[in-house]
């Protein structure tokens, strides 16, 4: 079965699986940067070689952007949505050429007790680059459609 044909019901508390990858390239970051994260280390190449970071690097929005393109290519119609998450960190920088791929990884989940028709996840979402360094960790959590029996 592949994961967008998945509903609540076909996934596991514990259960891992990984989407991607994504190709940053340095347009994209800077297109990124300038319209939503104007700051020199995004937009600016000159600029971020003589930054704190030694050189460009993608807003960590950016990250999560893609991140949640991955993720809503991947789980498909039964997908309703977000209440929202936590433990947002952004462990490294992502620099042009990097490819992300994010793991995730089921934490919990419940049915709805007054909507019989959907449950809860909350899974946790790691973003690695190329060389299998985190980039980015988030917990989220999703309402999804349940299998009709």
């Amino acid at each position: 079965m592949e994961l967008h044909d998945r509903f609540f019901d076909d996934f596991t508390e514990g259960e891992q699986f990984e989407v991607g990858p994504h190709l940053m390239t340095e347009e994209r970051i800077i297109e990124f940067g300038r319209e939503f994260d104007p700051q020199p280390f995004h937009t600016d190449p000159n600029a971020a070689a003589d930054s704190v970071y030694g050189g460009l690097i993608a807003s960590g929005w950016h990250t999560g952007s893609v991140m949640m393109k991955l993720l809503a290519s991947t789980l498909g119609e039964s997908s309703l949505g977000s209440p929202g998450g936590e433990e947002l960190r952004w462990v490294a920088p992502v620099r042009p050429g990097d490819e992300l791929t994010v793991r995730v990884t089921v934490d919990s989940m419940r049915e709805s007790a007054s909507k019989p028709d959907r449950g809860l996840l909350v899974y946790r979402n790691e973003v690695f680059n190329q060389r299998k360094e985190l980039v980015m960790s988030f917990v989220s959590t999703i309402f999804m459609l349940r299998r009709q029996s």
